[in-house]
């Protein structure tokens, strides 16, 4: 089996020369990367990070909390994180707390004080000060994704800007009569208020518009494809208070309004126009208009600041919340409302609406 040393005399460099060039710790040229990477690969020769890490400190190993994999988004953001630390060289563990306090408590105050990390990603968690001075302790770089944590490099989008362009979009369009299905309380505890930010940038649209919000046209779809069907389907079977269109928080929801108002006999959109907030990759599929927030471009740009502090060798390595990119897809799920719907279905005309109620 060949040796370090093998691949530095095929190369012509030093030993040291061939564990920067292999570890990717440290300057080496380009011109004698290719020829310690060319020498490696003629010789079988694989870089044992076990024992180049006693020497550099790294471990090559990065923890990512998640509080669930089962959604779309979390998979998302794991999918980009583990292709960029693939293409860097590291391994990655994975912590899923399961959304439940006393695992998330366990996650930090143990798993990641003992398990040898050179970085920690937290995904869609927000933290208290005594949380982030734990994670902090370990000395290691942390980034955080999905809001801002004090004192960390981290990265999120506008909930309450996204809430209402989307729902300005609806009411451009011409509709009066939208309703909001949003995610439960559970959302509220650590996940950046994702359920009441989107709330409040729907109900701000509507207020600046002119318009009403009924009783019972905020609904919980639990972000889940069918939580959405579930609400939708409630609020569409009743001819008098039906919407002309649904502004849901995420993709699945608006998802599950779709197949709601397809197994209702209606069009969509030419009876219910429906835009939810994510990018999902079924929103093709149903020709669903988003915005998309592009989670797997997330997971790889918390990579990117993980490697910058690492680069800088900063324990403390600090850094500003990131606002993510995000843009506005139209597809064919909304449209202007059909004309006569507000009489046919006995609803207020727009010029009878008050102010912005609550439900």
């Amino acid at each position: 089996m060949a040796s370090i040393k093998d691949v530095a005399a095929r190369a012509g460099v030093s030993t040291a020369t061939v564990s920067r060039a292999l570890s990717g710790n440290g300057h080496v040229s380009e011109k004698s990367r290719q020829r310690v990477l060319a020498a490696a690969e003629a010789l079988g020769f694989v870089m044992s990070y076990s024992a180049s890490s006693l020497a550099s400190g790294r471990h090559r190993n990065v923890g990512v909390v998640v509080p669930t994999v089962a959604r779309w988004y979390y998979s998302e953001v794991i999918e980009g994180a583990s292709n960029a630390l693939l293409e860097a060289g590291y391994d990655f563990t994975l912590y899923n707390t399961g959304s439940i306090p006393t695992y998330q408590q366990s996650v930090l105050k143990d798993f990641l004080l003992r398990q040898r990390l050179d970085a920690v990603i937290v995904v869609s968690m927000e933290l208290d000060a005594e949380e982030i001075a734990q994670l902090l302790s370990i000395k290691r770089p942390v980034v955080g994704i999905g809001g801002p944590l004090p004192g960390v490099p981290s990265m999120g989008i506008n909930g309450f800007d996204l809430a209402s362009l989307a729902t300005e979009h609806l009411i451009a369009l011409g509709h009066t009569r939208i309703a909001h299905i949003s995610g439960t309380q559970q959302h509220e505890v650590r996940d950046f208020r994702v359920t009441g930010t989107r709330r409040e940038g729907y109900e701000d649209a509507m207020r600046r518009a002119g318009l009403s919000v009924p009783s019972g046209y905020i609904c919980d779809g639990d972000f889940t494809i069918p939580g959405g069907y579930r609400q939708a389907k409630q609020l569409l079977s009743n001819p008098r208070a039906r919407p002309t269109a649904f502004f849901c928080a995420s993709d699945e929801m608006a998802i599950g309004a779709i197949l709601a108002a397809r197994d209702l006999g209606l069009q969509v959109p030419g009876d219910v126009s429906v835009i939810g907030i994510d990018g999902h990759e079924l929103g093709e599929l149903f020709g669903l208009t988003t915005i998309e927030q592009h989670p797997r471009r997330q997971g790889e740009r918390a990579v990117q600041l993980m490697l910058q502090a690492l680069k800088s060798q900063d324990p403390t390595f600090h850094g500003e919340n990131e606002l993510v990119s995000t843009n506005l897809r139209v597809r064919s799920s909304t449209a202007v409302p059909q004309l006569g719907s507000a009489r046919a279905s006995g609803y207020p005309s727009p010029g009878s609406m008050g102010g912005s109620s609550s439900e």
